[in-house]
Parts: C-alpha cells; structure tokens; sequence
C-alpha cells in the first residue's frame, strides 16, 4: 500500500509503538453535532468511537535542513491518546476524525492545532504496555477540565472477525476540524498487526471530555498491536 497522490507524500515519519485500542459503541446523535462529516456506520447501523493509546517515537521531516530537524527533535517521542470517530469524506472517501486527542508534550500542543487542525490537549499520561511480559496498563489525566481514563487489558485466546478489526483499524486518511477550517490528510504504514484483547476500564470520566460523547459509550472490542514503524504523515490539505 502506498500514498496514491502527490499531495499525499510525506512531511513527516514517525514510529508508532505499542498501540491500544478501545472501542465503544455511542448514540449517533449526539456525535453528528460535533462531527463535520458523515458519520460512516459498521454494517450501516453501528457508530463507533475508538480510544488509541500509544507512544509516538522518533519522528522526523521527511525533507528539511538542520533546523527544520532540531525543531522536530523536541517533538520526536512522547505519549498520545487518541479519540476518533469513523467518517466519510465529501467523495465517499473512508477514514477517522479527530474529536479529541491528549499528549503531554507542550510544543507539539502549540503547533498541531496550527499546522494540522489537530484537537490537542496537554494531559498527564502513563502507559505500561509490555507485552512481553503480559502486561497493558495505562492512565490519563487531563490537565484541564477533568476526566481521567484507567485500563487494564489481557490478550485473549481468539480474535474477533477480521473485517471488524479492519473496518476499526485500517484507516489512512484523517479528517480534521478546528475553527470552522475542515482539513484532511493521509498517513501510510504498513497494515496493523493486532490482536484481540479483553478490556476493563476502571474510569472512562475523560470520555465525558470528548465532544458527543457525553452520553458515554459501551466498550464492545479492544486491539493491541507493537506497533507500525517508518509512518508516513502527508501534507494537510483543506477538506
């Protein structure tokens, strides 16, 4: 798989490692108020919102001199959490939106907003996702306006349908909104290697900070995968 237009070749690279994934179940109608794009349903009914925790590592310019470099070493590794939705571009095009993401870096809190449309907020995060030694913990506190989220996770001994996992999973085009500006661009990595896993969410009050999902959510699947190296992020473009 690779970018299929010139506009999608990339501005930066980055490794995405030891990434979890929760999957909640939520109310439509709440989310289409917050969510600028159709709303793509799993078998035409299901919407999801899906929590990604992972650790972001070494990421670079694709192209760039000494300072363009030395400007993105204070953003190369650090902690995300991730909380998309399931769109539909104006063209049919599949991918996720972004309703809310919280990282602990506070450059990188500046310039996403800017260069991307990304929703960041600064937040306290802690994952120990080793599993090596069967252990996937983590936490995260926001640092503005409340919520936390706690988990623990083990791998199970099947996985769940295929075209689910992909259907959640094998997005390469973000949709993003922030000011009324509507962008979107592409990523491309190879195809996650994830497992099934049983989840237990031990407080899901940062829920209660992601736009439309007030209501809260039913956690119906959850994924783990080591990770994805050499991830390519395209130019942003408007949507």
């Amino acid at each position: 798989m690779r970018m299929e237009n010139a506009w999608a070749d990339p501005l930066f690279l980055a490794d995405w490692e030891r990434a979890l994934f929760l999957h909640f179940v939520v109310d439509p109608k709440e989310l289409r108020q917050a969510v600028p794009f159709e709303l793509d349903l799993w078998q035409g009914e299901t919407v999801f919102v899906s929590l990604v925790a992972f650790t972001m590592r070494g990421m670079r310019p694709a192209l760039g001199g000494g300072a363009t470099r030395r400007l993105s070493a204070a953003l190369a590794t650090h902690e995300f959490l991730n909380a998309r939705t399931y769109v539909l571009g104006h063209d049919g095009e599949a991918g996720i939106f972004f309703l809310r993401e919280w990282l602990p870096n506070r450059l990188a809190r500046c310039l996403g907003p800017v260069v991307y449309g990304l929703p960041y907020r600064l937040g306290h995060l802690d994952y120990r996702h080793r599993h090596e030694d069967g252990v996937l913990t983590g936490e995260v506190i926001a640092r503005s306006g409340g919520g936390r989220l706690a988990y623990r996770a083990a791998f199970r001994e099947e996985n769940d349908r295929p075209e689910l996992r992909d259907f959640l999973l094998e997005r390469y085009t973000a949709f993003t909104a922030v000011g009324g500006v509507r962008r979107k661009f592409r990523v491309w990595h190879e195809a996650w290697q994830a497992s099934a896993i049983d989840a237990v969410i031990s407080d899901d009050s940062l829920l209660d900070r992601v736009p439309g999902c007030s209501g809260r959510g039913r956690l119906v699947a959850a994924h783990y995968s080591s990770g994805v190296s050499d991830v390519w992020m395209g130019r942003p473009r408007l949507a």
